[in-house]
C-alpha cells in the first residue's frame, strides 16, 4: 500500500511521505489562491471550492479564510455553509450532510498522533473520519475530534469540543460536549 492509502484506509502512516506532502503543498497553494480571491466574486469562489473540496456543489459556500490539508477528502451536501476560519485537518474522509451550518472558527480535525514523545517523534500517524449528518447546526469555534460522528439534525453548542459521537436529534455542548436535549 502507499502511504496515502494507508491514510485513508486508518492505518499508521508515513506523514513526510514525498507524495503526500507534495499534496498538502498543492492544496496549500489552492486555499491561498481561494483566500485571496475577492469576496464578492461569488462564481470564482464556487468554482474554486468546488476544485478544491472532494464533492460540493453550486451552493456551496465557504467564507474565507478556509484552510485544509488535502482537500479531496472532504466532501459537502446541498446548501452547505461555513463562516470564516473553517479549518479542517482531512487525513481521513470528512462527510457532511445537506443543509449544514457551521459557525466561525469551525476546526475538524482528522490526524491522530501518539502519546508517546519517542513514537511522534518518527511522525507515524493515523486517521480517523469525521461524519456529520444532514441538517446540523454547529456553533463557532467548535471543535470536533477524529472519529467523531454527529447524527441528523443536531446543534452542537459554540465552544463545544466533540470527543465522541452526538446522537441524531441532539443538542450537545460543553468540553467534552454532552447531550442535553433531545428533540422530536
Amino acid at each position: 500500500m502507499t502511504e496515502r492509502e494507508k491514510m485513508l484506509a486508518g492505518e499508521v502512516y508515513d506523514a513526510c511521505d514525498p507524495d503526500l506532502l507534495e499534496n498538502l503543498n498543492q492544496t496549500k497553494v489552492l486555499c491561498q489562491q481561494y483566500n485571496n480571491l475577492l469576496p464578492t466574486d461569488f462564481a470564482a469562489r464556487n468554482k474554486m471550492i468546488r476544485e478544491i473540496l472532494g464533492l460540493a456543489d453550486e451552493d456551496t459556500f465557504i467564507n474565507q479564510p478556509f484552510y485544509c490539508d488535502y482537500g479531496k477528502h472532504i466532501r459537502v451536501g446541498k446548501r452547505f455553509f461555513a463562516n470564516f476560519g473553517f479549518t479542517v485537518l482531512d487525513e481521513a474522509y470528512v462527510t457532511i450532510g445537506d443543509d449544514c451550518f457551521l459557525g466561525p472558527g469551525v476546526h475538524i480535525y482528522c490526524a491522530c498522533h501518539s502519546t508517546d514523545p519517542s513514537e511522534r517523534k518518527t511522525r507515524q500517524e493515523w486517521a480517523k473520519p469525521v461524519s456529520i449528518g444532514n441538517d446540523v447546526w454547529i456553533g463557532g469555534n467548535v471543535t470536533i475530534l477524529p472519529g467523531v460522528t454527529i447524527g441528523d439534525n443536531c446543534t452542537i453548542g459554540a465552544g463545544s469540543v466533540v470527543t465522541h459521537d452526538i446522537p441524531a436529534n441532539s443538542i450537545a455542548v460543553g468540553n467534552p460536549a454532552k447531550v442535553i436535549k433531545t428533540i422530536q
